[in-house]
């Protein structure tokens, strides 16, 4: 509980209209996207401004008082549940977008701003910002840039962290940060920009950041390659990139998630198949028309028994709303939805595939994968049912040794949902206590007190190590 001159003080540097400590609002901000984790703050305030979010820090540093910041919270690590209760710092009211500078390639936004709305808002202008999270028509800037979200384009384009050219932070002593900026170059001591970007809300809390845009594309074009076999996907991936194409979607649905997908879309998916490719290149048209030619021509010399190009834009569209649809479409099958994003090298796709599908049948798990095939991120997706604890058990021995599995093959615990809670009882598995050591020095460095999102990257224990047979 909100000690009485905090609450009060808390009131006054915001306002009365800002500030939410009803059981209905506690309990609205006391989870995220995240299944199975959830914990009551004390209070929430929703900001107006930056220079409210700086007040409140001001104050909860003065009384050593948690604070998360959080914006739509479709987070899958439970990165914005207030596990150490406090205050949670909403920051979509700051969703503005500031200015659009065509002359430099930027634009200066607040954190709230959705990302969708800042697509259509540069591609009206002939802009394009390619991050493009699943979660992007509700996800924030914000939350974009706490976790460095990455999306269906990061083959070719990258993910958030190469677009952030600067940002405006508060620290959790209210102070100000600026870093970086609109300049292309700077190499003005440490890079804090990049460094803030990921840290999932644990070093400051963005108010502003400057974005690098891109010139909009000419044209798109898409097709859906089929396998009969996991391995010729993989190899078709692996071609793909070797002929030097780097497609701006190379997407992977595995049976059980065609099946689903199908189910629930309706688009005639072949639910025989035992992989799908969904590829799409964007640029010039002859650039797309040659590039779609030629790893179809790739698809097929390794086995694919058909490629479907899309014949319009409009088609193009409908095979990509399709793989977006895939996380709604397995959410359909049991009461929860666990969505994790173990990444591997891309040559290890097939191999990695292959485990997730061995360990789902070792602990009797329903299991769908999909994921982004050019840069190796899957996300193996295990529909169940929290309530039967004796399944959550099993569910969590498999992405034990999932993730285990994923470190084996040269891999990675996550490669954009984040550490958050659900996972930092493993960084230690990535990074060793020597990386845990240090990123624990510059987390005393920035928020000594540790007040900004607490209980989260480190685990108070780090889970015991497992041991895969692959």
């Amino acid at each position: 509980m909100l000690d009485s001159v905090v609450r009060r003080e808390l009131q006054e540097a915001v306002g009365a209209s800002h500030f939410f400590d009803s059981p209905a609002d506690l309990l609205a901000y006391s989870y995220d996207a995240t299944p199975l984790y959830q914990a009551m703050p004390d209070a929430v305030i929703r900001c107006a401004d930056a220079a409210q979010v700086g007040a409140v820090m001001k104050i909860c540093s003065r009384y050593c008082v948690p604070v998360v910041p959080r914006g739509s919270g479709t987070n899958l690590s439970a990165g914005t549940v207030p596990v150490k209760g406090g205050l949670v710092l909403d920051l979509s009211g700051l969703k503005r977008i500031v200015e659009i500078d065509q002359e430099n390639l930027t634009v200066t936004v607040e954190p709230g701003v959705v990302t969708k709305q800042l697509h259509a808002a540069v591609e009206a202008l002939g802009l394009f910002y390619p991050p493009d999270p699943g979660s992007l028509v509700i996800s924030t800037l914000g939350g974009n840039i706490a976790e460095c979200a990455g999306g269906l384009r990061g083959l070719k384009y990258g993910t958030t962290k190469d677009y952030v050219l600067g940002l405006e932070v508060i620290l959790s002593s209210g102070e100000l940060l600026r870093t970086g900026g609109k300049n292309t170059k700077d190499v003005a001591g440490y890079d804090l920009t990049k460094l803030l970007v990921g840290s999932e809300g644990t070093l400051g809390i963005v108010t502003q950041a400057t974005l690098k845009l891109l010139p909009l594309p000419e044209a798109k074009r898409t097709a859906l390659a089929f396998f009969t076999s996991l391995e010729n996907a993989a190899r078709a991936v692996s071609q793909i990139i070797a002929a030097r194409i780097i497609p701006a979607t190379l997407e992977f649905m595995d049976n059980a998630t065609i099946r689903v997908v199908d189910e629930f879309t309706g688009i005639g998916l072949p639910t025989d198949m035992a992989a799908v490719l969904l590829m799409e290149q964007d640029g010039p048209e002859v650039i797309c028309e040659r590039d779609l030619a030629q790893m179809a021509g790739i698809c097929r010399g390794v086995g694919a028994v058909e490629v479907k190009v899309a014949a319009t834009a409009e088609e193009g569209l409908k095979l990509m709303s399709a793989r977006r649809a895939a996380l709604s479409a397995l959410a359909r099958k049991r009461p929860t939805t666990i969505l994790e994003d173990a990444t591997v090298p891309r040559s290890r796709l097939a191999e990695m595939v292959r485990a997730i599908q061995q360990i789902a049948a070792k602990y009797a798990l329903e299991m769908c994968t999909f994921g982004h095939a050019g840069d190796g991120n899957l996300h193996p997706t295990c529909m169940t049912d929290e309530r039967d604890r004796e399944e959550i058990q099993r569910v969590e021995a498999a992405f034990a040794e999932i993730f285990a599995a994923a470190i084996t093959f040269g891999g990675t615990i996550t490669g954009e949902h984040g550490v958050g809670l659900a996972k930092a009882g493993y960084l230690d598995w990535k990074v060793g206590p020597t990386g845990i050591a240090l990123m624990k020095g510059l987390k005393a460095a920035f928020d000594p007190c540790g007040l900004l999102n607490p209980g989260k990257l480190f685990a108070g224990e780090t889970r015991r190590r497992v041991t895969v047979h692959l």
